[in-house]
């Protein structure tokens, strides 16, 4: 009878140890250029920096992404990897910064390479010149059951300088937009490698905010994204404005300055006379605090971005799955800044030009407080809110997938833009109801942690189905601009029609006029060629 018990208790030992073991994620795995290794975060396996890419420097600057290099032994991914050389931090921090970036960060709640769990692929904002890939994004999210991977890429000069000796130099005859072909680059080493830390690489959710929303809306439109994810999420940002600015196509016209001249100008201002010179100079040289030269940013470039991508979307061009495109209420305040009145209006009449008298009505300014808030809530419009309502009006024309219509407008004390004036949820708030600021002080900030909760919900279902709809949730619709089928998230969430309307019904008028303007100089200039 003892005998017996000493065996089922040392049974029941094995058992409890086998189910140890079982729960443990995925600390240790093999990728194609060698072992790897995490470090445990609570329930998560987290790996910090892992090369997806050989270091983009000397003769690979301002090329393709090409493939990493094999390493011997197992690969400690415990610090993530550098910043991409860009301007001092704002927060007087002085992180690490190195050309060598191309890293990317996996957290897996996965316990075996069977589980097959959904992916969300995080691509970080910061206007294509700032920011990095690393921080606590991912724990909230992945403990709810999904492998969150997230992305570093080359930004400023580094990643998005066109130049004509680079486009004849390319075997297919493009330069610029060098950090969405990392995104994609990435992306297809997601493809080949998620298995191995427990993911789905058919079930692959893009996601991202500001410069990352309009990097998912762009990788929604290129060709050489297609099939590499399932589905996406924007959030504040969508690149459907007109394509008419300054660097915004690859060679310039008649009435445009292209990518290209751009790139000689920077050359120009560095004083160097050829692409040899630029790819000696130290990275920080061109894309640190002292260059005094910006606006690097992603062009039609005829291969990575093919066309401007409201035209695109209008002819039902482009990788047709289920998108949420969400805006913040106040996303302006964080841009704006105070304005005399007759600087206001002189300032509108040279950006609106024969509108410039709608869009003071529609964008008073006739007080200093009325010009901060006029000039925050265009900036909104213009550059967040119009084309997120753009491309999900496209969609839902053209397109097979549904579109989700979303809108962060929870009071909060808690902002990134420190502005008092600020009338609600500014531009980069949004992070915070994904990365655990709000939830994790649930007695300090009740409303937004349960806002937090109820977002993060539905993001997550989303990756899981291709739908944010599960059951204890208000049912969401896909958008419909003629009923309320925009979830709005403030003190919980709920249905509302299309917000600030009349603003945006303004600036689709205003656009419409920049396109077609475009267009004819576009023809003009064909014709005098």
């Amino acid at each position: 009878m003892m005998k017996n018990s000493i065996t089922m208790l040392f049974i029941c030992c094995l058992t409890m140890a086998s189910m140890n073991m079982t729960a443990q994620p995925i600390l240790k795995t093999h990728v194609e250029t060698g072992d790897v290794e995490g470090i445990l975060d609570g329930t998560l396996a987290v790996y910090k920096a892992i090369p997806y890419a050989a270091p983009p420097v000397g003769n690979l600057r301002w090329r393709e992404p090409q493939p990493a290099q094999p390493w011997e032994g197992v690969l400690k991914a415990e610090d993530f990897g550098p910043w991409p050389p860009q301007p001092s931090r704002r927060d007087g921090s002085n992180p690490k910064m190195s050309e060598d970036c191309l890293y990317l960060g996996i957290a897996t709640p996965a316990t075996s390479i069977n589980d097959r769990l959904p992916v969300m692929v995080w691509i970080h904002g910061g206007g294509f010149q700032t920011e990095h890939y690393g921080g606590d994004l991912w724990k909230h999210l992945a403990m709810r059951g999904v492998v969150v991977v997230s992305v570093e890429y080359r930004t400023g000069a580094l990643g998005f300088m066109a130049h004509p000796e680079l486009t004849k130099e390319s075997k297919n005859g493009h330069s610029g937009n060098y950090g969405l072909l990392d995104q994609i680059y990435a992306l297809k080493w997601v493809q080949r490698n998620i298995a191995s830390f427990g993911g789905d690489p058919s079930k692959v959710t893009i996601f991202g905010e500001s410069a990352g929303a309009i990097s998912c809306s762009i990788l929604c439109a290129s060709p050489l994204a297609k099939g590499l994810f399932r589905a996406a999420i924007s959030q504040s940002g969508g690149s459907f404005a007109p394509w008419s600015d300054s660097g915004r196509t690859l060679a310039a016209n008649a009435s445009q300055k292209g990518a290209e001249q751009q790139g000689l100008a920077f050359q120009k201002h560095l004083k160097k006379k050829s692409l040899k010179q630029l790819r000696k100079m130290d990275a920080l040289e061109l894309c640190g605090d002292n260059v005094g030269f910006g606006g690097f940013w992603p062009c039609v470039d005829g291969y990575v971005i093919t066309d401007d991508l409201y035209r695109l979307y209008e002819r039902g061009e482009y990788n047709d799955v289920p998108v949420i495109v969400m805006t913040n209420s106040d996303e302006g305040a964080l841009f704006s800044r105070s304005m005399q009145p007759e600087d206001y209006k002189k300032a509108a009449k040279g950006l609106f030009g024969p509108f410039a008298d709608e869009a003071l009505k529609v964008y008073p300014g006739n007080t200093v407080d009325e010009a901060f808030h006029g000039n925050g809530d265009a900036f909104r419009d213009l550059g967040f809110a119009w084309p997120s309502y753009a491309w999900v009006s496209l969609q839902s024309k053209t397109g097979k997938s549904p579109a989700y219509a979303a809108f962060l407008a929870q009071p909060s004390k808690l902002s990134f833009s420190g502005d008092p004036r600020r009338r609600g949820v500014a531009h980069a708030d949004d992070i915070m109801y994904l990365n655990g600021t709000f939830l994790t002080q649930p007695d300090k900030y009740p409303a937004e942690s349960a806002v937090a909760e109820i977002l993060q919900q539905y993001w997550v279902n989303f990756a899981k189905t291709g739908n944010p709809n599960a059951k204890g949730l208000p049912y969401w619709p896909s958008f419909d601009v003629s009923k309320p089928t925009t979830m709005q998230f403030s003190n919980g969430a709920s249905l509302i029609m299309l917000p600030n309307k009349e603003q945006i019904d303004f600036v689709d008028r205003f656009y419409k006029w920049k396109r077609e303007e475009t267009e004819s100089q576009r023809k003009s200039s064909s014709k005098d060629k």
